[in-house]
């Protein structure tokens, strides 16, 4: 049998831990959110690292000289540079440059096609 003492000291224990309930939820939330924001600060500031030293590389003579030979092809006067060009590099280029002709010809052949007044009357 349940007392009435028995019956108020559960209501009591429940209003306690519904009460602590939704508190205990928001702390577990805001600790997985602070989890996430130290590791997303972290890749940050490794982020920063990696370009400061980038930045320090782009700074160096050496650095700046080994991109302009790679990337732009610049020599010192008196030095000879060459371009390897593959043949199967020459095969693939040829089909893509299409016909022979320049485009201007093309583009004139066009107009003077378009003045003529025979070309669009049917005999």
């Amino acid at each position: 049998m349940l007392t009435s003492r028995a019956a108020i000291l559960a209501l009591v224990v429940c209003v306690i831990a519904l009460s602590l309930a939704y508190p205990l939820r928001e702390y577990v939330a805001q600790r997985a959110q602070i989890a996430e924001l130290q590791e997303e600060r972290a890749r940050m500031e490794e982020s920063v690292r990696d370009l400061r030293s980038r930045e320090e590389a782009l700074g160096t003579d050496e650095y700046v000289e080994r991109e302009a030979r790679l990337r732009l092809h610049y020599q010192y006067p008196g030095e000879t540079a060459y371009i390897v060009v593959r043949p199967e590099a020459e095969d693939d280029t040829g089909a893509e440059a299409g016909p022979g002709e320049p485009w201007f010809t093309a583009l004139w052949r066009s107009v003077e096609e378009a003045d003529d007044p025979s070309a669009g009357t049917a005999p």
